[in-house]
């Protein structure tokens, strides 16, 4: 399978998905992405169509960061869990973004529910 092949699959796959998941002010969405060796992750209310919060393996909190690329991940959504508690968010809806829900990008889910979100 090429590499466009790849990307175009994951589009429509994104596309799919998207017409269903909406996030509103009162339940954001945590949207994931996930390159090769760093992942993302945002709540983003779409009605005013703005972040509300971000953390990624890239930002200077989390430079440092030893393990696994999963168990940086699960760290990663702690961390956000946790900024969002602080923020009063305990609703999301989550949006795996056109990426399987296992490896990484599952790891990043139960950091986010083992810290109280829910979705």
């Amino acid at each position: 399978m090429s590499q466009i092949d790849k990307a175009s699959r994951r589009q429509k796959i994104k596309d799919r998905s998207r017409a269903s998941v909406r996030g509103t002010e009162a339940k954001l969405r945590l949207c994931v992405y996930r390159s090769l060796s760093q992942i993302y992750a945002q709540l983003i209310d779409d009605a005013s169509g703005r972040t509300v919060l971000a953390v990624s393996t890239m930002s200077k909190e989390n430079k440092g960061l030893q393990g696994s690329k999963s168990e940086r991940c699960r760290i990663i959504g702690s961390q956000l869990g946790q900024k969002a508690l602080a923020a009063g968010i305990t609703n999301v809806v989550f949006d795996r973004n056109g990426f399987r829900y296992h490896g990484r990008v599952k790891a990043l889910a139960d950091g986010a529910r083992e810290a109280g979100l829910i979705f």
